[in-house]
Formats: structure tokens, sequence, C-alpha cells
């Protein structure tokens, strides 16, 4: 019968009915591949996951995944093999239950772990792949309550060791402009990381304000904490507190487009030269035509802690016009840029978003002060 003829309770039946069969003929093809050494042995496969890939084109990981599974259902979970066999587990599961298990303590009580693997087996009635994961990290809570704790420690403690041993970051130019950062990390300083983000980037206001999705608003957040950092909490670095260095010809600083370059990294615009001026660890270099410094910034251009607890109070949120971002997650913004001479005063400053901040410094939108001290931003034409 043609599925989309069906009507929608048989619909149902059978899509039920087909799971449960894959699920029974999983067990069978797993049981197979526990039996069938001599099959690779007469091939001089290494063993019986390469002789699939030679034969069936499975992908190796998944087979050997599938070797693994057949070979603990042979040997030492029967009980899940059964629930396969009557197709009540699925593949998904089993390997999930599979590998709960052989996570347990190896001088575990037998009884002990017969009882955590009908557990998760009946579990396995409610639950997905990725909800029996959780479960089976805590499944000793309930089949063991009087030395989970001591199991879970334990595991927790490998997990974190091998977390360490395994940590790594690495930076890789994409020539484009962009830098691609990969880094593995223990889970502890991974949550430390979003915590620090999402002070300064909230998703829930990013996503209803069109700022993209949530890896973008993660992104920009992380660009943002680079820039608060302050450089006297960091190890000193060559005999000074660690600080990133731009150098900009003057004339290049005062056109719409320049070009800086920073000390040990790429190129960057004037317009991004501008923007970094009013950001704490960046200190711009102005060069004179025959490369001598005009010009070594000083901290005095960024606003004091006092001075934007003052803007807060004055501003209360973002100053853009029609923009409500609050105040505490603003940033101080010279009216005047410093570049032109402008002065760190509460009169020459202004509080805007990290997005309008951005736009205050694009040479494609004009930022034009209106009476109530709101900025409008018009695009260019």
């Amino acid at each position: 019968m043609n599925p989309t003829f069906m009507e929608p309770d048989a619909q149902r039946l059978a899509l039920v009915g087909l799971a449960a069969a894959r699920a029974r003929l999983d067990e069978l093809e797993l049981r197979l591949i526990s039996a069938a050494a001599e099959v690779a042995a007469t091939d001089a496969a290494r063993d019986v996951a390469g002789w699939l890939v030679a034969h069936t084109r499975r992908d190796i990981r998944t087979a050997r995944a599938d070797a693994r599974l057949a070979e603990a259902l042979d040997r030492r979970y029967e009980v899940l093999r059964v629930a396969m066999a009557q197709g009540r587990v699925h593949a998904e599961q089993a390997h999930v239950i599979a590998h709960a298990l052989d996570g347990l303590p190896g001088d575990l009580d037998p009884a002990v772990l017969v009882d955590a693997e009908g557990m998760l087996v009946d579990l396995a009635s409610r639950h997905t792949p990725r909800e029996l994961r959780r479960l089976g990290q805590r499944i000793l809570d309930t089949a063991a309550p009087d030395v989970a704790e001591q199991t879970l420690a334990r595991r927790l403690e490998a997990e974190e060791a091998s977390a360490s041993r395994r940590t790594r970051l690495t930076l890789r130019s994409n020539g484009d402009g962009t830098t691609r950062i990969s880094a593995v990390v223990p889970d502890a300083a991974a949550l430390r990381l979003k915590t620090y983000l999402d002070a300064f980037t909230s998703p829930r206001q990013g996503a209803t304000r069109g700022e993209g999705p949530y890896p973008r608003i993660l992104g920009t957040a992380f660009c943002t904490f680079l820039e608060r950092v302050d450089p006297k909490l960091l190890p000193r670095h060559g005999g000074r507190a660690t600080t990133v260095v731009v150098t900009i010809p003057l004339q290049s600083l005062q056109q719409e487009l320049g070009v800086g370059d920073l000390i040990g990294g790429e190129a960057v615009s004037a317009t991004e030269v501008r923007r970094l001026a009013c950001t704490a660890g960046i200190v711009p270099a102005v060069l004179g035509g025959s490369g001598e410094i005009l010009d070594l910034g000083r901290e005095q251009r960024l606003f004091t802690p006092a001075q934007h607890k003052a803007l807060v109070i004055r501003d209360r949120t973002c100053r853009a016009q029609g923009c409500d971002i609050p105040g505490t997650w603003a940033e101080a913004h010279h009216r005047i840029p410093w570049s032109l001479g402008g002065k760190t005063d509460l009169a020459n400053a202004v509080l805007l978003c990290s997005h309008h901040h951005h736009r205050v410094h694009d040479p494609r939108f004009t930022a034009d002060r209106l009476p109530n001290g709101d900025v409008r931003f018009t695009r260019r034409r």
C-alpha cells in the first residue's frame, strides 16, 4: 500500500511497528557481528568492523561502535540484548545504555550491575538516547545509593584529569580579516566563559532585536569580553602591563578611509582604530610623516568607573534613538573623538550599546546629536 493513502491511525501504527522491527533486525545483525570473526579472518580483514567497511561500505567509526556493542551484548548485557530482540530498545538507546554500564566501577557488586541494567532498559521505554545518557550517569543513585557518591566522585576526578590533558586552543588566520579559534577546555572553564559572555550580551534581548543567531551573539560577546578585560589584572608582559598597541599615521586617522597596524598582528581600518581608542588595553600610537610618534595613547583617555556610573545614572539606556538596551550593558563613547582632541569628561560622553558603538565608528552611517541628547543614525547614500 502507498503510505500516502494510509489513514493517520494506520500510519502511526506502521511507524511504531517499523521502529520495533528495525530494533529486532539490529539485534540480529549485532549477534552476527559478535560471531563473525572467522568471516573477517577468511578475507584477511583486521577485524569484523574492517570487513564490514570493505563489504558493506559502512563508516569505520560506526562499524567499530557496533562491534563493541555486539561484544557487550554477547558477553555482559543479556537483559539489554533481549530487550532489543523484543523491539523494546532501539540501537541508539542500546549504545547509550551499554556505554553507561561499562562506565560503572569494575569492583561493583554483580547484583547491582544487573539492577542498573534492568532500570536503564525500563527507562528506555520513556526516554530518548540523550535523556538516557544523563540518567545513565546517575543510575547508581537509584541502584546503589550507598556507593553512588564515591563512585561519582572518582569518575569526575578522572574526567577532570582527562580534560586537563586534552585542553587545547589554536588560532588560524582565515586570510579574510577573521581568525578561526578552536578550543577544547574543561567543562568548568567553558561554563565560566559562557557566564562571562552572557553578562555582556543577553541572548534573549539579542534574539528579539534582530542581532542574529545565538552563535553570532556569543561571538560578539566574546569580542566585547576581550576588549573589556582590564590589562592591569593580567600578568606583566615584557616588563609592563599587557597592552595591545596599534600604530596609525595621523593623516590616516583623520580620514574616513585609512589603515593602522596591530603590533604583532594584522592591519585594521582607521574606523576600527577610532573605535578601539575608547577601549581599555588598546594604545593607539599616532605617527607623523617620517614615522615618529606624535602621540601615544594614555589611560587618561578612558572613562573611569565613577564616570561610567554617572553616565548610567544620567543616560539610563543606550542613547541611540529608539534603543532601550540598559545603560549597565552599554559603553562610554566620546562625542568628539579622542583622536580629534575630545575630552574624557561627562559633557563629551554618551552611552551606546555595543551594536551602536560599532555603528558610530562606521563610515557608512552619520551620527547626529538630537536636542534631547539622543543619537540619530542615518545610512549614507
